[in-house]
C-alpha cells in the first residue's frame, strides 16, 4: 500500500488507545527483544495509563486505520512506533517531519541495541548529544540522546 493516502491526525483516546497500545507492543517486541516480554507487558500498562494520555500524540492512518504514532512532551519524542507490518513505508519519517514542523527541534532517547532505529534517526539527521550505559530503571541497556533541529 502506498503512503499517499497517509493522514496524520491528533490522538483520540476513546477510539485510538487500544490500537496504539497494540502497535506499541508489537513494535516493541520486534525492536526491543533484549528487554523481554514480561517487562514490556508491565510497561504497556504505563503506556496506556500514563504516557499516551499525557503526551501530545499524532496518529498516522492509512486507509483510515492507525498505522503508527509519535508522542511528544514538548520537543522530546516520548515514543514513535509504527506497526511492524507497515514499517518501511515512510510512515516514521513522515511522523518525525510532522513533529519537527510543529516544534522546530526534537530530542529523543534510543536504545543503542536497537540498531535499526539508530540508523533511521541518523539517516534523518539526528546527532548524538550524550550516551548512558543504563536505562531509566538502572538496567544495563545503553541509551543515546539524539537531537534534530529544523
Amino acid at each position: 500500500m502506498e503512503t499517499e493516502d497517509l493522514v496524520i491526525r491528533p490522538f483520540v483516546a476513546a477510539t485510538d488507545l487500544e490500537r496504539l497500545s497494540d502497535i506499541w507492543f508489537a513494535a516493541s517486541l520486534l525492536a526491543h527483544p533484549f528487554i523481554g516480554e514480561p517487562r514490556l507487558i508491565e510497561q504497556r500498562r504505563l503506556i496506556e495509563q500514563e504516557y499516551l494520555p499525557k503526551a501530545e500524540t499524532a496518529v498516522a492512518c492509512l486507509g483510515g486505520e492507525p498505522a503508527g504514532f509519535i508522542s511528544l512532551l514538548g520537543t522530546f519524542v516520548g515514543g514513535i512506533f509504527v506497526a511492524p507490518e507497515r514499517q518501511g513505508l515512510g510512515i516514521g519519517r513522515r511522523l518525525i517531519f510532522h513533529a519537527l514542523a510543529r516544534t522546530g527541534e526534537l530530542t529523543l532517547e534510543v536504545y543503542t541495541a536497537n540498531r535499526q532505529a539508530v540508523r533511521f534517526y541518523e539517516a534523518l539527521g539526528f546527532r548524538q548529544l550524550s550516551r548512558r550505559e543504563v536505562d531509566d530503571e538502572g538496567l544495563p541497556f545503553a541509551n543515546a540522546t539524539l537531537h534534530l533541529r529544523a
